[in-house]
């Protein structure tokens, strides 16, 4: 039976028009089957107050071989989970977010609606650029700046230093600032990019900056915060939006409140951080300049993250006109051991942007499972590397990479278009529909290797970039990835953009990334459609992305294959990453195509 003749269910508009129902409210639930795998009857079944409850479904209409079940769904909890429970000739099966199963599954892979309000309209359909300020582009002002004592000048063609062991590692600077990003926005442009992410601007000992020594300004290496104002004018002036990069989970070792913490015990901003009688202190992962706050401590939540007074709430405002915020180590912010606040911390950042900014956005940054914490009220979403980059990673890598693993002891398997088709339903389920919609959609960024290096072949990351625009979520595209450029880890991934070099450049992979996100931009099908698998094997991934505006196939091969026989009628190529398109029929090399349906 063809995958696209199984039930099917998800949150976008075709089966859920209503995804944000009011309190106390209902929404009605649509699935879809085929009369070729009968379904007699169907109720969906969720939980009163954690107590299961069953709604029996009936059938709306017949569309050919095509039957539409619809049941009204209360709403009573602020998350709603729900599954649907199928009986028919052959028995009784259950169809979850996780897809269809024949035995009697946890709640852990349910559908879920929410209250809460879901990502900005900005937020969840535009495109993402990531900027390491030091290593994108130096404008002549750089030079006027003398080098501080902490660090060691590099010129820009000067190779990375990126071992972690290696003390140059951190201090190496390249001397990029803010107004050489404003001189480079035109290309962020032809990318197709429509938000700017910068990692943290504040001052620090350090070419990351996430050692932060006061939150109350912009490092005068970039520019200080005139420039840092120039370039959220700028960004704002062509309609796009700007992020900014805060590390709630802790400061750096020079920062104004825990040097003040560290010389008086009796300081109110002691019980901050999480001091040890010994006065040593509790720190990231055992680096000792970046001290934990302690955010049990409601002085530190108004200071950094609650009310209008905060840190998160000032840079809302003038000059500096963020518009939302990428959360540094949001999954171990507000946790240490029996302490676990992390919630009240998501909740605080979330309810004091939608002050500042209503339409401001929140996203999280966490490297393995964030299910945990995508509630809705807190984190519109997170950096997708396990529901996105890792399953993506795994089909694609070249097994002689030698990029470094990330998150693991080694790096990830070469693994088939069936185990990769399975992660991306199960971490899509874990996240739920308006989570996965507004998550970063990562192939790498600062922290891990890029994915030229991983995959090797240029049209593999072309492929890579092509799933990256086309599965659901938020194409986030680290500065470099669209021409090219490589690195083993994080660190050497934070090469400088080779500007003054462009014969270097990829030109072929950089049109493909304007391409894919001018199609993302024109078809709301490849922003906001179902995801309804239609084939897949150990090469091959083929997706429908349905809506009501128009439907798209998506076709990726990472190797030639046989032809595939589906029930659809295909229309124009819509995009694609090689010049000869591939799609159902035979092809004889990889590649990724976007068919009109």
């Amino acid at each position: 039976m063809s995958l696209l003749n199984e039930p099917h269910h998800d949150g976008s508009p075709l089966y859920l028009p209503d995804d944000r129902p009011t309190p106390d409210g209902t929404v009605a639930v649509r699935m879809r089957t085929h009369t070729g795998d009968p379904v007699t009857a169907a109720w969906v079944r969720t939980t009163y107050d954690a107590e299961p409850v069953f709604h029996e479904c009936r059938i709306e209409r017949r569309d050919g071989d095509t039957v539409w079940w619809t049941a009204q769904l209360p709403a009573h909890n602020p998350v709603t989970h729900y599954r649907f429970l199928l009986d028919g000739p052959d028995g009784q099966r259950w169809l979850t977010a996780a897809g269809l199963v024949e035995h009697d599954p946890p709640d852990a892979f349910d559908f879920t609606v929410t209250w809460h309000e879901p990502a900005p309209d900005w937020g969840r359909d535009g495109v993402v650029y990531q900027v390491f300020p030091d290593r994108f582009a130096r404008s002549a002002r750089a030079d006027e700046r003398p080098t501080p004592d902490w660090a060691l000048p590099a010129a820009w063609d000067d190779e990375v230093v990126f071992e972690l062991d290696d003390p140059r590692t951190a201090v190496q600077l390249y001397g990029g600032d803010l107004d050489g990003v404003v001189e480079h926005l035109d290309h962020v442009a032809d990318v197709g990019a429509t938000i700017l992410y910068t990692t943290p601007v504040f001052p620090g000992e350090s070419n990351h900056r996430y050692n932060a020594s006061t939150f109350d300004g912009v490092d005068p290496l970039l520019g200080g915060d005139d420039a840092y104002a120039r370039l959220s004018a700028a960004v704002h002036a062509r309609g796009w939006r700007i992020l900014g990069d805060l590390t709630t989970n802790h400061t750096g070792d020079t920062h104004e409140w825990f040097l003040d913490a560290a010389a008086d015990p009796a300081s109110e901003r002691r019980t901050w951080y999480h001091f040890r009688p010994d006065g040593s202190y509790e720190c990231w992962m055992g680096w000792q300049s970046l001290p934990k706050l302690n955010h049990a401590d409601e002085g530190v939540r108004r200071a950094m993250v609650a009310g209008a007074d905060s840190v998160v709430a000032r840079w809302l405002r003038p000059p500096f006109d963020v518009d939302g915020w990428r959360i540094d180590v949001a999954n171990m912010t507000g946790r240490l051991g029996a302490i676990d606040v992390n919630h009240d911390v998501a909740r605080d950042v979330r309810r004091t942007v939608a002050e500042g900014r209503p339409d401001g956005l929140v996203i999280g940054e966490h490297n393995h499972d964030a299910s945990g914490d995508l509630e809705g009220d807190g984190w519109h979403g997170t950096m997708n590397y396990s529901g996105f980059a890792w399953p993506v990673w795994s089909w694609l890598r070249d097994p002689a990479s030698p990029a470094r693993a990330f998150g693991r002891p080694v790096p990830v398997s070469r693994r088939p278009g069936g185990s990769v088709q399975r992660a991306l339903r199960e971490w899509q389920a874990r996240y739920g529909w308006r989570a996965t919609g507004a998550s970063w959609n990562v192939l790498g960024s600062h922290d891990s290797a890029r994915i030229r290096t991983v995959v090797g072949d240029p049209a593999l990351h072309r492929l890579a970039a092509g799933l990256q625009f086309t599965l659901p979520g938020v194409p986030m595209v680290f500065a470099g990835d669209e021409i090219g450029l490589g690195g083993v880890a994080g660190e050497d991934s934070r090469r400088p953009m080779p500007w003054d070099r462009p014969e270097t450049w990829d030109r072929t992979t950089l049109a493909t990334y304007s391409a894919l996100a001018r199609a993302r931009a024109e078809h709301v099908a490849l922003r906001r459609g179902s995801l309804r698998w239609a084939h897949v094997d150990d090469d091959c991934l083929m997706y429908l992305r349905e809506h009501p505006a128009g439907s798209v196939l998506v076709c990726a091969r990472r190797a030639g294959g046989r032809a595939v026989d589906l029930p659809l009628e295909l229309g124009e190529v819509l995009v694609s990453t090689e010049d000869a398109p591939v799609g159902p029929h035979a092809s004889e090399h990889p590649g990724l195509t976007v068919w009109r349906v």
